[in-house]
């Protein structure tokens, strides 16, 4: 079920909001869980009810885990052991799922051998709730939390609808204790839920859907084009997978907010970054902290040498470009930020060691400059990401900065290509106004007049009505 269906918004979600509204007002916080977790399950099915068993066992995998990982620990005899099954099962079934194919296929290229893929359907959200489930098990480990009992509410927290198949990669020390308060409606929720759903929307069916057209015409056959015409698909898809991502992650965590829960935000702004931790800092945010939480601290953080350090960070962004897809492509576009990340560090380091006057380097009269050298940066990196091979992405990006005298081809329609443009400047200006304070981000504070934002949603419904693509999935989907 997409978030931008009929199904979804005029059909599935009310009838959830309802039920749980109404289960909610009668003190039955057991009725109201199962209600939601009725309608995850739905929700999940929607696509292939089968791999709802696959969610099923996860669930009770990893609650099973940590009872077992809290007895141990009570006994004094330790859960290590039964922490590293809980890893291994885990990482298992997302590498049977997704990278079965991938590691055959380059074992046998190694052996001068062939190898006929098989036929491996891929669970939607493998990686979006096989990692929450993991970082429940870790901190039960760790001691951060106390283990659940409540079958109904760990399961819940394991297949929320809202964030299952694309994130918000949640922890359990957030949504597991809003589960156990009692809800009660709230108009203002309702009403700034809305909005958040009505913003990812915009996002989605209007810029990105749009943009979707063109770069996949321009990445299907980049050998055909000029490179004026590679470095505006590039261009679009930059903002194509922004606002498909960032829009998702808006919707979900508006339908959340809707239902009387707090999802982490996932997106503040990345484009407007300063440097490349900065992006990190502001570009799906939850995977971030996940891998920093569970996989660079564990490895020593920056409590190490300096090549260790390194290494550590090289870890990270090989790991999770490999997240993100059975690719090298993916592999690649990881190891970039890898090495975009430790010459920062090292320039950073050696304009201190040599005391310049990094005063300038810092003003606001240098920041537009700093942007647009980490937009650029983070422009060549998606070639990776979205190419199909890594051919195709070495000619692009080898040609993406030549044959600029001639004009770029526009597509099967200069309109639609236009207006896709003219878009992401009005995203950019509202997202301007948004870093300065101006606008909200998130639900967050506003200094713009109740008026003129009733006025801007209701022109963002007219455009959703008007110039709304419909597509058929999120790109994150796929991961």
């Amino acid at each position: 079920m997409l978030f931008n269906s009929y199904v979804f918004l005029f059909l599935f979600l009310p009838v959830t909001w309802g039920l749980f509204r109404l289960a909610s007002r009668f003190r039955a916080t057991g009725a109201a869980l199962s209600a939601l977790l009725a309608a995850s399950l739905v929700f999940y099915s929607y696509w292939n009810p089968p791999f709802v068993l696959l969610i099923l066992f996860s669930t009770a995998f990893n609650y099973a885990l940590g009872r077992i990982i809290e007895r141990r620990a009570s006994a004094d005899q330790g859960g290590r052991a039964a922490l590293y099954l809980g890893v291994g099962v885990n990482l298992a079934l997302i590498a049977y799922f997704k990278y079965a194919n991938f590691l055959m296929a380059n074992l046998a290229l190694l052996c001068g051998r062939a190898w006929v893929p098989r036929d491996i359907f891929l669970p939607l959200g493998i990686s979006f709730f096989t990692f929450q489930a993991l970082s429940y098990t870790i901190d039960v480990y760790k001691g951060k939390m106390h283990v659940e009992r409540n079958f109904i509410s760990f399961t819940l927290f394991v297949s929320f609808f809202p964030q299952l198949v694309a994130g918000p990669i949640e922890r359990a020390t957030n949504l597991l204790d809003q589960f156990k308060k009692e809800q009660h409606f709230s108009s203002e929720r309702l009403l700034e839920g809305s909005k958040l759903i009505i913003w990812g929307l915009f996002k989605k069916v209007v810029i990105a859907d749009r943009l979707a057209a063109y770069v996949e015409q321009i990445y299907a056959s980049p050998e055909v084009f000029g490179g004026s015409t590679l470095f505006l698909a590039t261009f679009f898809f930059a903002f194509q997978i922004y606002c498909d991502f960032s829009g998702y992650s808006d919707i979900a965590i508006g339908s959340a907010h809707i239902l009387g829960f707090r999802l982490m935000q996932n997106f503040n702004l990345p484009y407007l970054a300063k440097s490349v931790r900065d992006f990190w800092h502001r570009w799906h945010i939850s995977l971030s902290t996940w891998f920093a939480d569970y996989v660079y601290k564990p490895l020593g953080g920056n409590r190490v040498s300096t090549g260790r350090w390194m290494f550590n960070i090289m870890a990270v962004y090989f790991v999770s470009g490999l997240w993100h897809g059975a690719n090298w492509t993916f592999i690649i576009w990881g190891g970039i930020f890898g090495v975009l990340y430790i010459l920062e560090f090292l320039g950073d380091k050696l304009l201190k060691s040599a005391r310049l006057d990094v005063a300038f380097y810092k003003s606001k009269l240098i920041h537009p400059f700093r942007v647009a050298v980490i937009f650029l940066a983070v422009l060549v990196s998606w070639v990776f990401f979205r190419a199909d091979n890594t051919g195709d992405a070495w000619h692009i990006i080898t040609h993406m900065f030549t044959g600029w005298d001639r004009m770029p081809y526009l597509g099967s329609s200069a309109f639609e290509t236009v207006l896709g443009f003219a878009l992401i400047l009005l995203l950019y200006a509202i997202q301007i106004l948004q870093y300065r304070g101006v606008a909200s981000i998130y639900m967050g504070p506003t200094m713009v007049p109740r008026s003129l934002r009733w006025a801007g949603y209701a022109l963002l419904l007219v455009m959703i009505a008007m110039f709304g693509v419909s597509s058929e999935q999120f790109i994150y989907f796929q991961f």
